[in-house]
């Protein structure tokens, strides 16, 4: 199946177009308030408060007897709230460190869920089934006002990101600084561990609190390897987040036994190991490809000091020397370094096969000698091409 076809699929088929609207959207958001949560190095607070939801969801169903999202999720909310402020409390008042904290959390309230759960499913009645797709998501559910409930809590988060725009990216940054300005830093800190929490009530329902963490930082943790700019980062997330959505929504329509959300977390997973090895300045395949055309550039000077040190022999830094003399000298690999100095114009080959230094060579050699050994007495430079040896 084509681009085109899967364009047709999705405008025409309206089940995939609501599921999609709702993953766009849950990857957006998930993306752009991931970046806060990366930066800070709070990535595994998001997995503490996306399984502390559960409970949260279950509760909310025992009190109210509804599935109605709006309800289940202010349950959410308020589990996962709880536990965020367990995980900020506990290192601040016991001397248990953060990932203590983390742990207890997520294994606390996670498990209390899903003790819940099981008495919930145990009830007279039929209409509990169907809340454990929140454990790993059930996109094919979303109704059309799901993706309202969904875009609410998306414009919601993203309006709070832009007007606090400069006090989050200070807070991100250096928080001691912003405390020393004046800024209301608890205040901001609750405020981005709220918007987090949005992020994660905008995807229960489509990945599910078991892998809602993997979509709070994947896109992010790719946007990182792209760009050292905040605002092009929450961008680049942003995208990756959205594209992940709809990639796997598309993906999993295919096929009739692939889990829409798994399928999106594998996805944004896909996102993040291209962008590990392929991102310009950071990634693996860029490093190896910069590390290799550095080495070859060091070994084309090497060659270039080789044959200068020969003519100096002779006295003269252009004398001419066969191809074999630098190959007894630097080993292999000279002839790839001699076709790299000629397109330079730093060696000039002579009819009779043997190469010598150019005026730009000579220049070239002479940085290379001062950088390597500072004390080593600089060739002179000629402007004029030199008459060729015997």
């Amino acid at each position: 199946m084509g681009p085109l076809d899967l364009a047709v699929l999705l405008l025409s088929d309206h089940t995939v177009r609501t599921v999609a609207a709702g993953a766009v959207l849950m990857g957006i958001t998930s993306g752009v308030l991931g970046v806060y949560a990366l930066l800070r190095r709070q990535s595994l607070l998001g997995d503490a408060m996306s399984h502390a939801a559960l409970p949260g969801l279950a509760l909310a169903f025992l009190v109210t007897r509804s599935k109605e999202s709006a309800f289940l999720l202010l349950g959410a909310a308020f589990a996962a709230w709880v536990g965020a402020l367990g995980v900020i409390a506990i290192p601040n008042y016991t001397r248990l460190k953060p990932d203590a904290a983390l742990g207890i959390v997520l294994s606390v309230f996670f498990g209390f869920g899903l003790v819940v759960l099981t008495v919930i499913q145990r009830l007279p009645t039929a209409a509990q089934a169907g809340l454990d797709k929140f454990l790993f998501g059930q996109a094919a559910t979303i109704l059309q006002r799901d993706v309202l409930t969904m875009a609410v809590i998306a414009a919601l988060a993203l309006l709070v990101v832009i007007l606090g725009w400069k006090e989050f990216k200070l807070l991100s940054f250096d928080p001691a600084f912003a405390a020393v300005q004046g800024f209301p830093v608890r205040l901001l800190d609750v405020a981005l561990t709220s918007l987090v929490i949005l992020a994660i009530l905008a995807g229960l329902q489509t990945v599910g609190v078991v892998l809602m963490s993997a979509m709070l930082i994947a896109p992010a943790a790719a946007a990182r390897q792209w760009t050292d700019r905040l605002s092009t980062m929450v961008l680049l997330a942003a995208v990756f987040g959205a594209a992940a959505g709809l990639g796997g929504v598309l993906l999993s329509s295919l096929g009739d036994s692939l889990p829409t959300g798994p399928t999106i977390v594998v996805c944004a997973s896909l996102l993040v190991y291209g962008s590990l090895l392929f991102a310009p300045h950071r990634g693996l395949v860029w490093r190896r490809l910069v590390a290799g055309r550095r080495q070859r550039a060091v070994r084309a000077l090497q060659v270039l000091a080789q044959l200068y040190w020969l003519g100096s022999q002779h006295g003269d830094p252009f004398y001419p020397h066969p191809a074999g003399a630098l190959r007894a000298l630097a080993g292999s690999g000279v002839q790839a370094s001699l076709r790299e100095l000629a397109a330079r114009n730093w060696v000039r080959r002579l009819p009779d096969g043997r190469v010598a230094l150019t005026p730009e060579g000579l220049a070239a050699v002479s940085d290379f000698l001062q950088q390597a050994a500072p004390d080593t007495p600089v060739p002179p430079s000629s402007e004029s091409k030199p008459e060729a040896g015997p």
